[in-house]
């Protein structure tokens, strides 16, 4: 697998009125690695290869631990799992501190073609560059 890890510091922004990260945050952190991931490989969620895109279908999130104010976090993404038109990427955030496991989860992502407005085939040479060959 091609795994790409992002950093993240946790902000006041992203603390609840429990003292720790609010659960919605931690889709936010995914949507982060999933641009840095992208990015690492030359994409964007715009442009994947020729006039495709991605969409999220579906998202899931396992919490583990308590995430506090100004943690900082180490997210690894990689795509886990091809299947026609859809992936998914995964994700696993850890605490640099103690290098905890605090979340992790997945992502269901179609390719998306936004000219024709049509779901469309991932591109090849997105995959070349993104996930394992002997998975393909």
């Amino acid at each position: 697998m091609k795994k790409v890890t992002t950093h993240y510091k946790v902000s006041i922004a992203d603390i609840n009125y429990g003292g720790h990260m609010g659960n919605d945050k931690a889709l936010s952190i995914f949507h982060e690695a999933r641009i840095g991931f992208l990015e690492h490989f030359g994409y964007s969620e715009l442009s994947i290869g020729g006039d495709i895109s991605l969409i999220m279908t579906e998202a899931n999130i396992k919490f583990k631990k308590e995430v506090l104010l100004h943690n900082e976090l180490e997210v690894a993404v990689w795509i886990s799992k091809v299947k026609g038109i859809r992936w998914t990427l995964s994700y696993e955030a850890y605490r640099k501190a103690d290098n905890v496991e605090v979340f992790s989860g997945t992502t269901l992502m179609v390719s998306f073609n936004y000219k024709t407005k049509k779901i469309s085939p991932i591109p090849e040479e997105f995959l070349t560059a993104t996930f394992e060959e002997d998975n393909l």
